[in-house]
């Protein structure tokens, strides 16, 4: 039997998805193991301010335990991971650092797992070139919809067909708020009942406009089609507390108002996000309960091909990075997707 592929991993971020992420690898190990041949081991984190080293893969200590942190570069260096795993708010303001942290990974020889948005949506052409000069690969599923494998299907599970559209559902929060909205909830009530369900974050702004799924549309237009998603256009309709009336309007039809994000080769560089009346048996925006989501690929002659399902949630975003790390020991192509 061939000894498993030792794959030391170091973390950036320890949010809620980083947890879920460290938590998995550590109670999985033995399972990974067998079934993959991969043996994978978090042997550092690094917080906002801290950081710790876990050289046997083990349960980090309290974070008052933890040390100072140091540079990127001085981690790496330190614990030399095949694998950097980025898991940190997607703040615009924090997106310079999330970037150079991603490209510092690469420049170390290590592979990088991202879920945060904000270094692709302004690094996007610098992390693939990093990539490729590098020989090493950037895995970006935690980013396009937590646990629906839709970046998946675009990086590599098309391959050949004629893609001309891609359409989604892809924020759980908006779906959820308009179901809220069609049985006679008021927008902020709307809110206040998916935060309180774990759902919608404290600010839902994102969700709402509809740059959330812009911006995951943009991220699936880059792995489908090479566009540079940072020169995108977005042009989004908002759920706004206007939107009340008329989804109710649309449930007295038996119907649901669906937030659809979309894309088109025929139409690069933009992205629309608008408000679709779908029946309820519709498939598959009608059909979604709650903050299901789901992504329709239109292939031309081959028809549409849909992926459906992976609520939101820092699990279902842990295991897409957890997903990202193991193909990358498995099958370590390079590039970006």
């Amino acid at each position: 039997m061939n000894e498993p592929i030792a794959l030391p991993i170091m973390l950036i971020g320890f949010g809620p998805v980083a947890q879920q992420y460290a938590a998995t690898v550590r109670a999985r190990r033995d399972e990974f193991r067998i079934r993959y041949g991969v043996e994978p081991r978090v042997v550092a984190i690094r917080g906002r301010t801290r950081q710790v080293l876990l050289p046997d893969g083990e349960a980090p200590p309290a974070r008052e335990l933890w040390t100072p942190r140091t540079s990127v570069a001085d981690l790496l260096t330190r614990t030399s991971p095949v694998v950097v795993a980025q898991a940190v708010p997607s703040h615009p303001e924090g997106a310079g650092e999330a970037l150079n942290d991603g490209l510092t990974a690469l420049a170390h020889g290590a592979h990088l797992v991202t879920a945060t948005k904000s270094p692709l949506l302004t690094g996007w052409s610098r992390l693939r070139d990093a990539a490729l000069e590098h020989g090493r690969g950037v895995r970006i599923s935690g980013a396009t919809g937590a646990a629906l494998p839709a970046g998946d299907i675009a990086r590599a599970g098309l391959r050949g067909f004629d893609v001309r559209t891609i359409r989604g559902c892809v924020n759980g929060t908006a779906s959820f708020v308009l179901d809220q909205l069609g049985d006679g909830a008021a927008l902020t009530e709307a809110i206040a009942i998916a935060q309180d369900r774990g759902i919608a974050e404290a600010d839902p702004s994102a969700d709402l406009s509809g740059a959330d799924a812009a911006t995951k549309l943009r991220l699936l237009a880059g792995l489908q089609w090479g566009w540079d998603v940072s020169a995108c256009e977005v042009e989004a309709e908002p759920i706004t507390a206007a939107t009340a009336d008329r989804a109710a309007r649309v449930s007295e039809r038996g119907a649901v108002l669906r937030h659809v994000a979309s894309v088109s080769i025929d139409d690069p560089g933009r992205v629309v996000v608008a408000l679709h009346e779908f029946a309820r048996s519709e498939p598959p925006f009608g059909v979604l309960a709650g903050p299901d989501k789901a992504v329709t690929f239109g292939c031309g002659d081959a028809g549409d091909i849909t992926v459906s399902g992976g609520r939101s949630s820092p699990l279902g975003a842990a295991l897409s990075m957890v997903k990202d790390t193991l193909s990358l020991a498995i099958d370590p192509s390079t590039g970006l997707g």
